[in-house]
Formats: C-alpha cells, sequence, structure tokens
C-alpha cells in the first residue's frame, strides 16, 4: 500500500434500490450517471474500505478472504439480477490493519474469510470501478446500530487515508420502504431531513463537535424516524463523517425512487 501526502477522500453515496441501478429503471437514471461519472473527479485508490448498510454483526467484522463471492441479497428482481458478477479482490492485509485499527481503539474486530460481497458493495462498484480490478475489504455495521460507536469507528480508520485507500460509505439517506412505494407529490419529511442532514454536515459556519453531537442524536432531526424507521442505511454516513474529520461536500442531491437522497463526500 502506498503512501500519499494527499488524503485519500471519504465518501458516503446511496446505492439504489437492490440492483435497480443496472437494469435501466427511470428513477435511478440520475444515480446511475452519478456514479458512472464519479470516479473521473477524484484520485483512484489503492484499495476501497467500504461500509455497506446490508451487512450487521455484534461485532465489527471485516472480509479478509481473497476472492470473495458475491451475495444476491434481494429478491423478486429478474433472473440476470443474479448472474451480476464483480470480481474484485480481496485484501487480506488491508483486513488485518484495520482489524488492529478497530482494537487500538478499543473496538472489538473481527476477520471473516468465508463472507461475500453484498449488493450494498458491489451494485455501486460495478458503475463506479467496472474492471474491478480494485481491492476491496467490507466493513460490518454493528447490530445495535449506536449511532456515536459508528462514528468512533470512522475516527479509527482515519490513518487508511494516508495511503490512498478510499473510505466508502454505501446506504441510503432516505430509507422508508413503505413511504418507496407511495407516489406522494412532494414529500415535506423528506425534504426537511434531507436539508437538515445536509446543513449539519457541510455548512458554511460547520463546527465538527457541533455536527458530531447532532448525528449521534439524530433521531432529534425533522422527520427522522419516518425517513429512518430502522437506521440502518443512515449509519454507513456516521462512519464517513468519523473518518472524515471535517466539513462534507454534497455531490450529489436529487431524486431516487421518488425521494431526495444525497451523496457527500470528505476530501
Amino acid at each position: 500500500m502506498s503512501s500519499s501526502s494527499q488524503l485519500a477522500p471519504v465518501l458516503f453515496i446511496p446505492h439504489g434500490g437492490g440492483p435497480l441501478p443496472l437494469l435501466g429503471e427511470p428513477s435511478h437514471a440520475k444515480l446511475t450517471q452519478f456514479l458512472q461519472k464519479l470516479p473521473d473527479t477524484l484520485p483512484e485508490p489503492d484499495a476501497i474500505v467500504l461500509v455497506s448498510a446490508h451487512w450487521e454483526e455484534s461485532v465489527a467484522t471485516i472480509t479478509s478472504g481473497e476472492n470473495p463471492e458475491l451475495i444476491y441479497d434481494y429478491s423478486g428482481f429478474p433472473a440476470e439480477s443474479y448472474q451480476l458478477q464483480y470480481p474484485a479482490p480481496g485484501h487480506p492485509e488491508l483486513a488485518n490493519k484495520l482489524q488492529m485499527l478497530l482494537r487500538d481503539a478499543n473496538i472489538d474486530a473481527e476477520l471473516t474469510a468465508t463472507r461475500g460481497y453484498d449488493h450494498g458493495m458491489f451494485i455501486p462498484l460495478m458503475l463506479m470501478y467496472p474492471k474491478a480490478n480494485i481491492p476491496c475489504v467490507q466493513l460490518s455495521l454493528l447490530n445495535h446500530l449506536d449511532a456515536a460507536q459508528h462514528i468512533a469507528i470512522g475516527k479509527a480508520l482515519r490513518s487508511l487515508r494516508e495511503q490512498n485507500i478510499l473510505i466508502l460509505g454505501s446506504g441510503f439517506s432516505f430509507h422508508n420502504m413503505q413511504a418507496f412505494r407511495k407516489l406522494i407529490a412532494k414529500d415535506e419529511g423528506n425534504q426537511q431531513f434531507e436539508t437538515w442532514l445536509i446543513d449539519t454536515t457541510t455548512s458554511d459556519d460547520f463546527d465538527y463537535q457541533t455536527a458530531e453531537t447532532k448525528l449521534i442524536d439524530w433521531q432529534q432531526a425533522p422527520h427522522a424516524q419516518y425517513c429512518h424507521p430502522r437506521e440502518e442505511h443512515l449509519l454507513p454516513l456516521h462512519v464517513c463523517f468519523g473518518a472524515g474529520n471535517g466539513k462534507a461536500k454534497t455531490l450529489f442531491a436529487d431524486f431516487v425512487l421518488n425521494k431526495k437522497t444525497c451523496a457527500l463526500l470528505w476530501a
């Protein structure tokens, strides 16, 4: 792993609904285009550490296999959705380093050589890095979903940025499955939460401690529990916030599945 004088970016993205970003579903068109073009604006990483909303464990768990298989953890989609391939190599050395960084921060961490890549990983990366030539390691969420602990995980990863490793949070800033299915002309709850989230992470008068407190207490935000009845799709952002160690920039703020969502960059 090479070192760089410039810190690698930290990125939070919405990964869309199942495999829909790859299937030409109309409400994903802008997200698909954004993800395809995004790497042109970023330095190419030597490796990727990805935190997906679709993996939770009782302790922080890290993929350590050399060639992880894909987990088609969605249902009811066309047959081709279950034939997708993304043979990005794993990175056992990086997995071990990640485990040490977490343990040094008093965060229990384990390795798994058998767990594969879930769709929160391979769907966006098929669009971003279609050659599948960048080694990847996945890091689980903690199943107690404690916001402060996920920020702490991000803080423990900060030094990886000095080695040209992209830290990527794959989730959704809005994730209410019932609301996705309802066509609402203007969803005020969705809009107000997005405004709060973007302001908290990117405002001109950004203060890290203030923002951290707000994200820990995210349930106090406008319409928070409507937007996230369960917060697993929001918490990858908390990891990114901890790793980013500063003010973010909004890269994407548009509609997916008729709901406003965002992508954020810490550069």
